[in-house]
């Protein structure tokens, strides 16, 4: 039985893509893990934005505040 081959070219074509997949598929895996610490940070950095605003309010009651002045107004409670 005659054994049956594609061109070396062919070949070559056919493995330098399949190189390419698997390292982009690696890189997918990267990425995937640095977003995935990027996440942890952003839940950290959520939870001490939350302590800061409690002792804000702690300090100054419930208020809003200007970011970009640093000026506040005073939440007030609605009755109801």
């Amino acid at each position: 039985m005659e054994v049956k081959k594609i061109t070396q070219e062919e070949l070559d074509n056919i493995t330098k893509l399949q190189t390419e997949i698997a390292q982009l598929l690696q890189d997918i895996g990267v990425n995937e893990a640095e977003k995935h610490a990027m996440l942890h940070k952003i839940a950290g950095v959520n939870t001490k934005q939350e302590d800061v605003k409690k002792e804000l309010e702690e300090k100054y009651g419930p208020i809003n505040i200007n970011l970009e002045n640093g000026e506040y107004t005073v939440i007030e409670k609605q009755n109801g």
